[in-house]
């Protein structure tokens, strides 16, 4: 028998997403008492037709999240840092310099054209495959064939994690460039030990600071992702200048046989992020910490109270489930529309002409129903979760919190 505070949480959660004016009524002040009228109900239920009842509202709940299936995350999923940052920063939880990696920076450009985020960690039995003998390089491959079809990427951006050595005074000894190449020929097909590549970024680095670097890789991406043309992978170069072999490449985690350092292999590896949109909805936008005004209006004196105006509905995510796929936030307030719109309308009920017609009608015609008490403005939360290919996902859901009420 599914249980009747999950059954709710389900129905509750479906009328917030679906935005429907005309259920906004039928949401209580408080959700005790339905509980306990769902549960007494679900006793009397087949607990056929209560499993059919969740399966479709999960079906319709997933298909909002531009999800197949349900996720059934595996335990060895990751959550790079990174990922957690960017949620944080993106719904404004933590100011940058509280962030975990060193050195992040918000990536403004980039998230202002989409409002998803997808990260991805290599095959890593390909990690070893080198791209030359002559020097530390190495191909990765990254399988994007989990991005949806109606996600049109627009940037993309390869991470790698590079740690600090001490080689003595001689600051010019340090210095390495690292070069990212887009592999355009599959290694069968070439010389062995060598690949056909063109170069996509580099940079000049100094292994005297511990740090995440960033390298663009749009090109390729929307190579195969836009153009469909077959995907061979990265090849990551790191050179030194002087060509000392003391410490030819190791500060740079590209190869799980390196020196361990600080950290783990399973967050420092490399990751390639990138940036898309499936056109619905608005971009992401990086929200300030200053927790937000409420923009409804003060409660007014207790006789007032039954009229039009927002409550409280906190939706937990473990109530349905999805906590185990959902990595944050564990639940958010949705908030509910309920009340009277009485005649005549007051100012505060935030009322269209409409509205005020309709009710004045009522008033003489009980025929013509009233104005109903419905969401006037709402608002996107950021939601970080693992998608069906255990690929973490950070993206922007539009209409998801209650702002203001009104008669309408």
């Amino acid at each position: 028998m599914i249980p009747g505070n999950r059954m709710l949480m389900v129905v509750l959660l479906c009328q917030v997403l679906l935005g429907g004016s005309s259920h906004a009524s039928l949401i209580p002040e408080t959700g005790k008492k339905k509980v306990a009228e769902i549960q007494g109900h679900a006793g009397g239920r087949r607990s056929g037709q209560s499993h059919e009842l969740l399966r479709d509202f999960e079906a319709t709940l997933l298909q909002m999240f531009g999800l197949r299936r349900r996720p059934q995350p595996s335990k060895s999923a990751v959550i790079p840092d990174y990922m957690w940052d960017l949620y944080r920063l993106q719904s404004g939880e933590e100011e940058e310099e509280q962030t975990h990696s060193v050195g992040l920076e918000y990536p403004e450009r980039r998230a202002s054209r989409a409002n998803t985020v997808r990260s991805f960690h290599h095959e890593e039995h390909l990690e070893n495959i080198p791209g030359t003998s002559e020097n530390s390089a190495f191909r990765f491959l990254f399988n994007l064939s989990s991005i949806p079809e109606n996600e049109v990427v627009s940037s993309a951006e390869l991470r790698l994690f590079r740690e600090q050595v001490n080689q003595g005074p001689d600051w010019e000894q340090g210095l390495h460039r690292i070069n990212i190449y887009e592999v355009m020929k599959p290694p069968a097909e070439v010389v062995p030990g060598h690949l056909i590549t063109r170069l996509l970024d580099t940079r000049l680095v100094h292994h005297n600071v511990t740090r995440w670097e960033t390298f663009d890789v749009s090109p390729a991406v929307l190579r195969w992702t836009r153009e469909k043309q077959p995907n061979y992978g990265l090849a990551i170069e790191v050179t030194h200048l002087h060509q000392t072999r003391t410490h030819q490449g190791q500060h740079v985690r590209i190869s799980r046989s390196l020196p361990q350092g600080s950290g783990d292999w399973a967050q420092l590896r490399p990751l390639l992020v990138t940036f898309g949109h499936d056109g619905r909805g608005h971009a992401l936008t990086r929200r300030q910490r200053a927790k937000r005004s409420p923009k409804h209006h003060p409660q007014r004196p207790r006789k007032k109270t039954k009229n039009c105006r927002r409550h409280s509905l906190y939706v937990d995510f473990s109530d349905v489930g999805w906590n185990d796929w959902i990595v944050a936030p564990p639940g958010y307030q949705a908030f509910y529309c309920h009340g009277d719109c009485p005649f005549p309308l007051a100012d505060h009920l935030n009322s269209t002409n409409h509205a005020i017609v309709q009710t004045l009608v009522n008033s003489v015609n009980s025929s013509i129903p009233k104005a109903c008490c419905v969401p006037t403005e709402l608002s996107a939360i950021s939601m970080l979760y693992l998608d069906e290919y255990d690929k973490v996902v950070l993206k922007n859901y539009q209409e998801m919190v209650v702002e203001g009420c009104g008669c309408r």
